[in-house]
């Protein structure tokens, strides 16, 4: 039986927070954008009731059907397991590189800095740009440029001495790009994230001002 309406968490094409009314070619209704008409409308006859937010929705419903907005994905897709796994792994990340820091700030030896190029999976903007934002919110990580070409992040890592320090920020990057994708990623996304991440880094480059080279 075909259904009538079609909301957005039981079908992954459709934008987030959306529904679609018939076949696979029927219209796609924005709710935020329905609840924001909705308000509109029990603000303009200054009332709050059952009747007016009824009748708002109704109005909101015809109007967007009548005068379809284009339809604008954006790559968006919600998976609450996955947004928890990624909430949590942050949560950890955080903790555990903050303690990291700390050990490294009172440490008796200077540490050397350095700037490594690491080659993401997803190539998509949404996701290129979710990744470098969650990379940045662990302390000790800093994105300082974004490659969209390459789908490429440069990461400043404070401990680079040792080639197993770098290894492990490469790790910590693909891990969170695979959180990420995970918790916003279409299918495809997630399938990217699935195959193992590139085992041949591209070449490190020094951090501004620093005049030396990264290992």
């Amino acid at each position: 039986m075909r259904r009538i309406l079609t909301l957005s968490f039981r079908n992954a094409d459709l934008p987030p927070f959306s529904c679609e009314f018939g076949d696979r070619r029927g219209r796609v209704l924005d709710l935020p954008l329905i609840a924001w008409l909705t308000l509109i409308w029990v603000l303009l006859w200054s009332t709050l009731s059952w009747a007016n937010v009824l009748t708002g929705v109704v109005v909101a419903v015809a109007v967007c059907l009548a005068f379809p907005l284009p339809r604008v994905d954006l790559g968006l897709r919600l998976h609450l397991w996955g947004i928890l796994r990624l909430v949590a792994y942050l949560f950890y990340d955080m903790y555990t590189s903050g303690v990291k820091v700390t050990r490294q700030i009172f440490a008796g030896h200077p540490h050397r800095a350095a700037v490594i190029g690491v080659p993401l999976r997803c190539r998509s903007d949404l996701m290129l740009a979710a990744t470098a934002v969650a990379v940045s919110n662990v302390p000790g990580g800093a994105i300082v440029e974004v490659r969209r070409a390459t789908a490429t992040v440069f990461l400043h890592v404070l401990d680079a001495d040792r080639p197993e320090e770098l290894e492990a920020a490469r790790r910590s990057v693909w891990r969170l790009e695979e959180l990420t994708v995970r918790a916003f990623g279409t299918r495809d996304e997630i399938a990217r994230v699935a195959v193992p991440p590139p085992t041949a880094p591209p070449p490190t480059a020094p951090p501004p001002g620093s005049g030396r080279d990264a290992s």
